[in-house]
């Protein structure tokens, strides 16, 4: 029988970034990480692929006060690759200097992207594993009622209330797993997303953060990061959380990176009903059933927003209930539609 990592990179390989024989694949990784690609790269070679594997430390050191550059290198390969696979663990600035460049690159070339940032031997073996065709059927369900609405109220027991406004010509985007030349995704998958118009009201992040904040300090429940949203922007003096080193960092995230840091570019609502528990990782944690929300960068690619930010920080909201204007779609975490 097939070990769970290797049925997880299996999926990863043919289901979502449905390899093909004789492509030419490109997997980027770091030596944390190293044993999880080497899982992808074998599954690539059963597809009778071609395969470039390159491990970041090899181009520099890794650390927060000279981010590693995006190498030209790899950079070249992507540019004859039709796949690519980025799966290593966040490192400050990393956000900007390395996975924004390689982004650019993987949408010029329209490449089938899985983007794995922050993987885990339980993200491959739980989140990779999930039935993607229920995904599908639920993320095609949720999108069908939010993508007309107006606005959205999103509340939590915790202490989140919130109301955001939508426009008809930003996108919704669903994103259950199948990856495109024009839609790469982040593994695992699950959610149904876009940049709202506005919002307004309290937003209280109690599962975790994003970006490197969620290696850092993985699950938050115990300390949440509670701020305030006024004409779609995070309103100074307002981030409040018992941990100081957290509030100090998430502070000077939000308002020192560039002026649209601060602005909410994603909501979000996850859809992997396969996931059971939150594990202190966003990438997976972010597909779990609820409310995720991104101060930063919308995705402007993928929404159509009109803006951007070199900033991109979601956070897990617990047990969010959900009103697509006159619906419930979501009550304390569990979805009320078919």
């Amino acid at each position: 029988m097939q070990n769970p990592i290797q049925t997880g990179a299996k999926q990863a390989v043919t289901r979502c970034a449905r390899v093909q024989h004789n492509e030419r694949v490109v997997i980027i990784t770091d030596q944390e990480t190293l044993h999880l690609a080497r899982a992808i790269e074998t599954e690539v070679a059963i597809a009778h692929a071609h395969v470039n594997l390159f491990i970041m430390e090899d181009f520099g050191p890794r650390n927060t006060d000279t981010p590693l550059i995006f190498p030209a290198p790899i950079a070249e390969a992507l540019s004859e690759a039709k796949v690519s696979f980025y799966i290593a663990q966040c490192k400050t600035g990393e956000l900007q200097s390395f996975r924004f460049p390689m982004c650019d690159i993987v949408n010029t070339y329209k490449i089938r992207h899985a983007h794995m940032p922050g993987f885990t031997e339980i993200m491959m073996s739980q989140g990779m594993a999930s039935d993607y065709d229920v995904i599908a059927k639920l993320s095609q369900r949720v999108f069908d009622c939010v993508s007309q609405a107006r606005t959205i109220r999103v509340t939590t027991p915790s202490g989140t209330e919130l109301t955001a406004e939508f426009d008809p010509a930003i996108r919704w985007v669903i994103s259950d797993g199948q990856i495109t030349g024009d839609n790469w995704k982040n593994l695992p998958d699950g959610e149904v997303f876009t940049s709202p118009k506005n919002a307004w009201g309290t937003v209280v992040v109690d599962g975790c953060l994003g970006d490197f904040f969620c290696d850092k300090y993985g699950l938050i429940a115990d300390r949440p990061v509670t701020y305030h949203l006024d004409n779609g922007r995070c309103v100074p003096g307002s981030i409040d959380c018992a941990d100081a080193q957290l509030k100090q960092e998430f502070e000077t995230y939000t308002f020192e990176t560039d002026e649209n840091a601060c602005r909410l570019g994603e909501f979000a609502i996850g859809t992997n009903i396969g996931l059971k528990t939150l594990i202190g990782n966003l990438l997976q944690d972010e597909k779990f059933p609820g409310i995720h929300l991104a101060l930063g960068n919308p995705y402007p690619e993928k929404t159509g927003a009109t803006w951007d930010s070199k900033a991109h920080c979601d956070g897990v909201l617990i047990k969010p209930t959900i009103h697509v204007e006159d619906q419930v779609i979501m009550r304390d975490g569990t979805f009320c539609i078919e």
